[in-house]
């Protein structure tokens, strides 16, 4: 099996390699620390698994993994990351991801699910498979209610908010009130920190994006 490992942090590149290296049926025939690095070399490569993390500078490993899905349909791709949150699953599996590994998960799992992806199986850990049922329920946060999310995570005012959405003050609130409802929190600032928690909004250097 010739795999792809995509990850910024050089440490764990190095390290996922050796244990892949050691194996019979599986190499490590590229590496690549960003988004785009990582569709140049599958395409130079065409590998049989990919290993994609998602946070990266640049380009992160979701718009990776949907533009190679999208340029080779039946890509097998593998997430890595340390965030287990419900919605950032979502997103992945959705941009095309065939598999969804915690990075604290890699020494007991990684091989298995490399074996398991290249036989055509699709993998999600019990842990994380938890998380996704656990918010199974929950009401999603509409494209307006996000956006004043992403403001409330700048430390935005209602007045600041409204304005920058040229929307009423009393729009702002409800949109506030119904986002605290929704994500079952108790004021803005839990509110964020749950979001980003579940991957509804991401950190990415000290900032808070969707």
């Amino acid at each position: 099996m010739r795999i792809l490992m995509v990850d910024d942090h050089p440490l764990l590149r190095e390290g996922v390699a050796a244990v892949i290296d050691a194996q019979d049926d599986m190499s490590i025939v590229a590496e690549a620390s960003s988004g785009i690095e990582a569709i140049a070399k599958f395409r130079q490569h065409r590998p049989d698994i990919t290993l994609m993390d998602l946070q990266m500078p640049g380009m992160g490993g979701e718009d990776a993994i949907r533009a190679i899905v999208g340029e080779f349909p039946g890509s097998r791709i593998i997430v890595l990351t340390n965030y287990s949150g419900d919605a950032q699953v979502i997103r992945a599996m959705k941009c095309g991801a065939s598999a969804y590994l915690l990075k604290n998960m890699l020494r007991s799992d990684l091989l298995n699910t490399i074996r398991r992806l290249h036989e055509g199986k699709h993998y999600l850990p019990s842990e994380v498979a938890g998380i996704i049922a656990a918010h199974m329920m929950d009401d999603v946060l509409s494209c307006r209610e996000l956006e004043v999310l992403k403001l409330v995570s700048r430390g935005y005012s209602n007045k600041e908010i409204a304005n920058a959405m040229h929307i009423s003050e009393e729009t702002t609130k409800s949109h506030v009130s119904n986002i605290l409802s929704k994500l079952g929190a108790r004021d803005r600032t839990q509110a964020v920190v749950l979001a980003a928690r579940r991957g509804i909004i991401d950190i990415l250097d000290g900032t808070l994006d969707g």
